[in-house]
């Protein structure tokens, strides 16, 4: 399978400063040394930005920093054994209004941003950590009885749900799962909203990579890890690539997906490798009727030469997709322990169209649902909040159609291939081809929709 677009790579001015130009002080964790060393990385970067760009090398060592905003024409250089550790504050990352699942929200400020940025990289042997631990909550049934113990003694924090319980790593977090103020839900200024939201602050975590309405971008050799939130999240980019990175995440980091590609146009992602606490590598556009008010659909996509170790899905699309998702190509994957393998979801209320994907030479062993599944009934029933379907209006109705799978090899799934398109709606999937494929030690296949072919399953 060959691309049928071109990326577009960053370039850069042949310049190079070392951050040991700027006085950073390593392999200490007080509050004072991530202050400082936020100020002189951002302030190299600033530097190289107004004088043309160039590339900022973080040498070998160990640094303690507040958030980076990365600007055009900068290339951050991670050396080998050099690792960026996000501290966790409220002074160093304020509340900001953001964008999260296609609607505006409430979000700490992200441990790197880049916003309207041309030309920037981050690229590496090294590793990014985003101290993502002291974020986020666990669900119980994820966890050994020793490991929810150790928890317990941090924390005797836990919610009860009917997923059993969920432990919060503190107070403001767990307050702020019944609170939870949103701009969507208050109608106030977003002063005011934030003022409010401020004593559940833990409550709000950031994603570890946030790039908004960047062009010609590169991500390369680096290891992304321990994410409060989404680790890489790519929104309103064009000419993206993605290149031999690792996404490293516990398996029970709650929203701990690998890269959420946002209605970005022209990416390639390649020869990388993710281990997630959530979705690995993920298409989206944007949630519900609110998403639908911005054109911008994810479009010209290339996956290929990657692996991922675990998950919920090695490769999925949606649920957010209001704008839609269209020309994509997966190829030469492999998924191993994953959730699902293949996933396709949506649900009444978010619209748009998935269109003309095309997926071919994935190996999967040990998926624990499904190997693929295509599904209009997905809904969000988390931590005892109900997500609201809307009502049955033609422009709420989603859609999925000409979907080509074509030399899957599965072994070991409870389904093999499950297609569910909304009840009493049979043509929201349609025109889905899976062919020479062969699906072994798995569940039937449960299949219903509009023009779907699927050669016997071997």
């Amino acid at each position: 399978m060959k691309m049928k677009f071109k990326v577009e790579l960053p370039v850069f001015k042949e310049k190079e400063v070392n951050l040991l130009d700027y006085k950073p002080v390593a392999n200490k964790a007080d509050l004072e040394t991530s202050k400082h060393n936020a100020l002189v990385i951002n302030k190299a970067i600033k530097d190289l930005s107004e004088n043309g760009g160039g590339k900022l090398v973080i040498p070998a060592g160990l640094w303690i920093t507040g958030p980076i905003n990365l600007l055009s024409g900068v290339e951050l250089h991670l050396e080998r054994n050099a690792i960026l550790k996000f501290s966790k504050n409220p002074e160093e990352y304020p509340l900001i209004v953001t964008n999260y699942e296609g609607q505006d929200c409430i979000r700490a400020v992200s441990p790197i941003t880049a916003i309207n940025a041309t030309n920037i990289a981050i690229i590496g042997d090294g590793v990014i950590d985003g101290s993502g631990d002291e974020w986020r909550p666990i669900k119980e049934f994820k966890l050994t009885a020793r490991a929810w113990q150790e928890n317990l003694k941090k924390s005797d924090c836990v919610l009860d749900t009917k997923e059993g319980g969920v432990w919060f790593p503190t107070k403001t977090a767990f307050d702020g799962n019944t609170h939870n103020i949103q701009l969507a839900f208050e109608g106030k200024e977003d002063a005011e909203v934030l003022k409010l939201a401020t004593p559940y602050y833990d409550f709000y975590r950031p994603v570890l990579i946030s790039l908004k309405h960047c062009d010609k971008v590169l991500l390369q050799g680096v290891t992304f890890k321990n994410s409060p939130a989404w680790n890489i999240h790519p929104y309103f980019c064009t000419n993206l690539t993605v290149d031999s990175i690792n996404v490293n995440n516990a398996y029970h980091a709650q929203n701990g997906d690998g890269i959420d590609i946002e209605s970005c146009k022209n990416v390639e992602v390649k020869n990388s490798r993710f281990e997630t606490g959530d979705d690995a590598i993920c298409l989206k556009s944007g949630k519900n009727a609110i998403a639908r008010t911005i054109t911008g659909p994810s479009e010209n996509i290339y996956i290929h030469d990657c692996l991922v170790n675990e998950g919920h899905g090695g490769f999925v699309i949606g649920s957010e997709m209001s704008r839609g998702i269209k020309n994509v190509w997966v190829d030469n994957c492999t998924f191993l322990g994953t959730d699902v393998g293949v996933r396709m979801k949506s649900a009444l209320g978010r619209g748009g169209v998935v269109e003309n994907i095309n997926i071919e030479n994935v190996n999967m062993v040990g998926i624990k649902n499904e190997g693929v599944i295509m599904t209009m009934s997905y809904v969000l029933n988390s931590l005892n909040r109900n997500e609201t379907i809307a009502k049955e209006n033609e422009e709420d109705i989603p859609f999925f159609k000409n979907i080509n799978i074509n030399n899957v090899n599965c072994v070991g799934a409870k389904h093999s291939v499950k297609i569910e398109p909304l009840e009493g709606h049979m043509d929201t999937i349609s025109n889905v081809n899976i062919t020479n494929s062969r699906f072994e030690d798995c569940g039937e296949a449960l299949i219903k929709g509009e023009n779907i072919n699927i050669e016997k399953l071997l």
